[in-house]
């Protein structure tokens, strides 16, 4: 029988998404499962977005310009500036999701067997798109008793090699809702500016700040040639099926590299660029009430689950996540637990065992990642339901 490839066999699987079997069966048994494990809001994607394809008229559904349409891409270049990010039309192409500009940048900037900094816990999806790309992650640790602050610079250093060609940010950051400052911004381009590096910066959750203000990586004076910025509209404006999203960069060389990708794509979606641009067009106060209701979620969450005996969360400082330590022996043991063999009240919580967001085997084997997407009242049940698991769960520390 024909064998698959190294690099099928290498793909990791999803450790947010592998559970869903269990809690199906859940489900089936009768039981209500609160969905804190992925990052879907159940915020209503605006009206103005959807109605942007409901109304529109396509004779031909036509390929758009590779990089997108340039009407997007003005439209993006005026999104962007409230930021005082100056941009080109040209210096943006859009991507099918920001996953594609992730994976773009990868392949735009590093070669095969060459390596990219990663501070850990990261967003699992990066290890995938690296074993796309042929490319190694080198992941450094944060922790959870700092918040998961910015390692120190000599944590950086020690592991640069003669292969290491960037360094890797999400912020805020998804898994740990850690809020980078402009000072933490200003150690990467130091490293960076030393070691000729590119620094990638995934800015999805840029919107939702709750402790200070986002300082974008394309905001560092002199980084033009090393900073790529990967951009989706998914979860700003809920439209996480809507797959459109933006690799931006002052690079020349990479923008030229990472259109040639972009045109063996063809061209990204045309009714998701319809709504991206119509998106642009939201009333300058449409986050406020937005980023005050996932702030309250936060707060719920974060203040219930530290009143749980054994169980310590660092306050969140961005985005819809929060990372949580556990008096647990083991993350995925207890994740499928709670599907399978717990309920209280005909309830239980559906978690991401926090294993799956660290490249350093052993790490996050006591941590689970929440997602605060859910409504005030459901956050309150699945907390208390996961107080009454930790009670009673066999395999408690």
């Amino acid at each position: 029988m024909p064998t698959i490839s190294q690099r099928g066999q290498m793909m990791p699987p999803s450790p947010i998404r592998k559970l869903v079997p269990f809690a199906e069966a859940a489900k089936k048994r009768g039981t209500t499962v609160y969905h804190l494990n992925i990052g879907q809001p159940d915020i209503e994607t605006p009206e103005q977005v959807l109605d942007a394809v409901r109304n529109s008229h396509f004779k031909i559904l036509e390929y758009s310009h590779s990089a997108g349409n340039e009407s997007y891409r003005k439209k993006l270049t005026e999104y962007y500036k409230r930021f005082d990010i100056d941009l080109t039309a040209q210096q943006i192409i859009v991507t099918t999701g920001g996953s594609e500009a992730i994976l773009f940048g990868f392949m735009s900037c590093l070669d095969q067997g060459d390596e990219i900094i990663i501070p850990e816990p990261f967003y699992a999806n990066y290890n995938g798109f690296a074993v796309a790309a042929g490319v190694h992650v080198v992941p450094i640790s944060s922790s959870i008793e700092t918040g998961f602050a910015l390692p120190p610079i000599e944590d950086f250093e020690k592991v640069i090699t003669s292969k290491t060609k960037a360094i890797m940010i999400c912020n805020p950051n998804n898994p740990t809702g850690y809020l980078y400052s402009q000072e933490e911004l200003e150690v990467l381009k130091k490293i960076c500016l030393k070691y000729n590096l590119f620094l990638f910066s995934d800015e999805a959750y840029r919107e939702f700040c709750y402790s200070g203000k986002h300082f974008s990586a394309m905001n560092l004076e002199g980084m033009d040639n090393n900073v790529v910025l990967m951009d989706t509209i998914s979860k700003r404006y809920s439209a996480c099926g809507a797959r459109i999203g933006a690799l931006v960069t002052k690079n020349q060389a990479v923008l030229d590299a990472a259109m040639k990708f972009a045109q063996a794509r063809l061209s990204p979606p045309s009714f998701e660029q319809l709504a991206g641009e119509a998106a642009v067009d939201l009333p300058g106060d449409y986050f406020d009430e937005i980023k005050a209701e996932y702030q309250s979620r936060r707060d719920i969450l974060v203040k219930m689950l530290n009143e749980i005996p054994g169980v310590f969360c660092p306050n969140v400082g961005g985005a819809f996540y929060a990372m949580a330590k556990l008096p647990i022996d083991n993350a995925d043991r207890f994740c499928q637990w709670l599907l399978e063999e717990f309920e209280y009240e005909k309830q239980t919580v559906m978690l991401s065992p926090g294993t799956g967001f660290y490249a350093t085997p052993g790490l996050g084997t006591n941590e689970v990642r929440l997602a605060y997407v859910l409504n005030r009242e459901d956050i309150t049940k699945a907390m208390i339901a996961l107080g009454k698991a930790l009670e009673v769960y066999p395999g408690r520390v």
